[in-house]
């Protein structure tokens, strides 16, 4: 039988490009390291590296995984964030450096500018719109994604893409320890316990991202320069928080602390601060429609405008 239908055009496909290399670094041992992305955009990248057609705001996911994260996890959200490619983005997940092997702080956060500075430098071959780029991230990924959005261009950066900038135009931080200090105390109250899943600070995912130092007041010292809480300024992107309030592993009083400095530094007209009831870390409740919609409504305020 033959029958002739007219599907329309609502769905907008969506493309996947993978291993595009946005930098060259070293791992702890000092061998050469190739970091990669991947691409998800709804427009079709040209085999040939030319222009793509259009420029379109770009979205960067942060993997978590306590900064352990391996290159098989990198994707590992791409699907929850289709919706994102079908609502015009391209959304970009890249591997930065695991605490592990590859690199301790703040290797991290200089990987993820200049992942940044790559697609901003290769703009229209991938079809970024260097002026509307966007950064978000969850739990470890949340507190490298508020790092970020402090619009810092002279920390944390490397060598790579010199003359580009780092500056995002907002983010979307997801239950990020952001305050390492408090977060360790946390955990070295924690490790009393003898049948805490941890029993040294340096077990910690805090301890294996800094290195332990020997001692509890340098390695107190050490979290407080990693924390992106302390670095709050003027020149800071919008930013929306969203945290659990049954989070067993990042108390949603970081998160809390995190706003309330925020708003002592009058940044409080662009910030905003969600709590998920019932949710934990990562749970589902950050997944369900109603908050993915809060987070692309967020981007849609401030990327397209």
């Amino acid at each position: 039988m033959k029958t002739l239908i007219d599907p329309g055009r609502v769905h907008t496909p969506v493309t996947l490009r993978e291993g595009i290399i946005f930098s060259h670094v070293t791992d702890l041992e000092g061998k050469p390291l190739d970091l990669p992305l991947s691409f998800l955009s709804p427009q079709m990248l040209k085999r040939d590296g030319s222009d793509a057609d259009k420029r379109l705001p770009t979205l960067i996911w942060v993997n978590g995984a306590g900064w352990h994260g391996t290159m098989e996890m990198d994707n590992m959200m791409l699907p929850e964030f289709t919706f994102l490619a079908e609502r015009g983005y391209n959304v970009v997940f890249f591997h930065y450096r695991n605490s592990d092997a590859e690199g301790k702080f703040p290797a991290q956060i200089i990987d993820l500018k200049t992942c940044i500075r790559f697609l901003r430098a290769n703009a229209g071959r991938y079809g970024v719109d260097p002026d509307r780029i966007g950064v978000f991230g969850r739990s470890a990924g949340g507190h490298l994604t508020s790092f970020a959005a402090m619009n810092d261009d002279t920390a944390f950066v490397s060598e790579e893409w010199p003359g580009v900038s780092s500056r995002i135009q907002c983010a979307v931080d997801m239950f990020g320890p952001v305050d390492l200090p408090a977060w360790a105390r946390v955990n070295m109250e924690l490790l009393k316990d003898p049948n805490y899943r941890w029993h040294h600070p340096s077990e910690t995912h805090e301890g294996m991202l800094l290195g332990w130092p020997g001692d509890v007041d340098t390695f107190l010292e050490r979290c407080a320069q990693a924390s992106p809480i302390n670095y709050i300024n003027s020149a800071m992107c919008p930013l929306l928080i969203m945290h659990g309030d049954a989070d067993p592993l990042v108390p949603l009083s970081i998160s809390e602390g995190f706003y309330e400095k925020l708003l002592e530094a009058g940044l409080g007209e662009q910030t905003d601060l969600y709590v998920l009831q019932h949710a934990g870390h990562g749970t589902p409740e950050f997944f369900q429609d109603s908050t993915k919609e809060l987070i692309a409504d967020f981007f849609d305020k401030h990327l397209k405008g």
